[in-house]
């Protein structure tokens, strides 16, 4: 009888597979989850980050070595904001979605989401990739970043800056 939607036959890799399992205390589902991450991240690291207080926490599939804008635009002027930009799938929210409030201004395409509690601004929807997200590299834990390469934007002027810029449009294509 072929296996159920929930049970693989794993052939020869059985022992393996059970043997892994027992050395690193997993369950299937962990063992699993962790072996499809590596497949589908290769190359990139999990980062890990969050807002001053706590209350909200989130993790990163992204490179170790980070290329991180600088906006020179009204908003990103004045709270500092640098950014490197993933895909929606490599992002997800661990906690504190309830603790989030979002800004917008202008055309309200950037939602500038930021802690209730604390005001920090740990990630948002970027203007530039609305489906993707602006992750702030020193909201990330210590431990995961290698280097950072950051460039200026001149988001003073946003429409050209996007014209001429080869790549920022396409950086949340996963």
């Amino acid at each position: 009888e072929p296996p159920g939607p929930s049970v693989i036959d794993l052939g020869a890799q059985s022992g393996r597979w059970a043997a892994f399992q027992e050395r690193h205390r997993l369950s299937c589902e962990e063992a699993a989850r962790l072996l499809l991450d590596a497949y589908e991240y290769r190359g990139l690291v999990k980062h890990t980050g969050g807002c001053h207080c706590g209350a909200v926490r989130f993790e990163v599939w992204a490179s170790a070595d980070l290329h991180v804008f600088n906006c020179n635009c009204s908003i990103c002027t004045k709270k500092q904001n640098r950014h490197f930009i993933v895909p929606a799938s490599r992002f997800k929210l661990l906690k504190g979605a309830d603790n989030l409030t979002t800004y917008t201004f202008n055309t309200h395409r950037a939602q500038h989401t930021f802690c209730k509690t604390c005001g920090v601004q740990s990630f948002y929807t970027p203007r530039s990739n609305p489906d993707g997200y602006g992750i702030a590299p020193h909201c990330l834990d210590d431990g995961t970043v290698q280097t950072i390469i950051t460039e200026d934007i001149n988001g003073k002027e946003w429409e050209k800056a996007m014209r001429e810029h080869k790549t920022i449009r396409d950086m949340s294509k996963p």
